[in-house]
């Protein structure tokens, strides 16, 4: 069996415990190390004890770590500072690992090539069976068919170190993962899908954690500069709507402007574009899910928002990352 080492990045929320009860219950060879690493600004100890109480024999294994607040990305590269094993897998802290897990990534790793530096699970996101599925259940059962996410993933431990682990200007959980793998394949190693499953539950929001969500932009616009105009494609991600966000954004400011401007009738045709492209918008978001009024009221309002929500942290990370050359370039001395 290949020795492995599981980081775990937190905040320490309730499904902490479950993730690591399952971690704990899986069959197989268990991890050689256990790195939690508590990413709170204002970190708490009594809070760590109960979660780690459910680790029983696995206690004395494990390592909880600081992460001073940095994101996950950085987390992550704590926790792998701490890495002593050939692998290091990374799981979130909502997730559930299957009941044969630990005995599934042996035979992941056995059969990995000498040439492969990943081993991506399988994730399943259990939806709700008497009804449509809403906009964030349907956000994060998306996660299902997504490339490389940290959820759960198995790197070679040398290969990220290598490679420089993650990069920490991503503070948030979106697009560090893609990333990370992009600078790992251009490096020419490959990835692979693996066999052991993973349970991802949908986790509470409230109902506007999709506006909140479109901070992402920011780091759109880091993987442009890192990657190339054609990071989409490379990642195998979708492009989204940042480009009709951006016309329906243009279109509301020119409304705006012009009515102040007294040109009444360009105004008009620019609301008119600004309500078109906002009610289709909605419509896309509301067809597929459950029609309540709570998710309807919910739709309608956060598809005004998100437009210029996105819009401005797009043009925000354009400029902030501005000065970043390709990851290729930032490598070489």
């Amino acid at each position: 069996m290949t020795p492995y080492a599981v980081v775990i990045p937190t905040l320490v929320p309730d499904t902490l415990a479950d993730c690591l009860a399952a971690l704990a219950a899986a069959t197989g060879p268990h991890p050689e190390e256990i790195v939690l690493v508590d990413d709170r600004t204002d970190r708490e100890p009594g809070r760590l004890q109960h979660p780690l109480s459910v680790l029983g024999d696995l206690r004395e294994r494990t390592t909880v770590l600081g992460g001073g607040g940095r994101g996950p990305a950085a987390a992550r590269n704590t926790g792998l500072r701490a890495v002593s094993t050939p692998w290091t897998v990374f799981l979130d802290d909502d997730v559930q690992v299957g009941a044969h897990w630990c005995d599934q990534l042996a035979e992941d790793l056995a059969e990995a090539s000498h040439d492969t530096a990943g081993v991506q699970g399988v994730l399943a996101v259990p939806l709700p069976g008497e009804r449509r599925p809403t906009d964030w259940e349907r956000g994060t059962e998306g996660l299902v068919r997504a490339h490389w996410v940290t959820a759960d993933m198995a790197y070679r431990t040398e290969v990220l170190k290598q490679v420089g682990g993650f990069d920490e200007r991503f503070r948030r959980a979106f697009r560090e993962d893609a990333d990370l793998a992009l600078r790992v394949l251009d490096s020419g190693w490959r990835i692979r899908q693996g066999r052991r499953t993973t349970r991802h539950p949908v986790r509470s929001a409230s109902r506007w954690a999709s506006v909140r969500q479109q901070r992402g932009n920011a780091d759109d616009a880091l993987m442009r500069h890192l990657h190339g105009p054609d990071w989409w494609d490379k990642a195998v991600a979708p492009r989204g709507r940042i480009r009709t966000h951006a016309a329906i954004t243009t279109a509301g400011v020119a409304a705006c402007a012009l009515a102040a401007s007294g040109h009444g009738r360009a105004a008009t045709a620019c609301a008119l574009g600004w309500a078109a492209g906002t009610a289709e918008f909605a419509r896309a978001r509301i067809a597929p899910g459950p029609r309540t009024r709570h998710e309807v009221t919910t739709m309608l309002a956060t598809s005004v928002l998100i437009p210029p929500t996105a819009t401005w942290h797009r043009l925000a990370g354009a400029w902030r990352h501005r000065h970043t050359p390709a990851w290729q370039e930032e490598a070489t001395p």
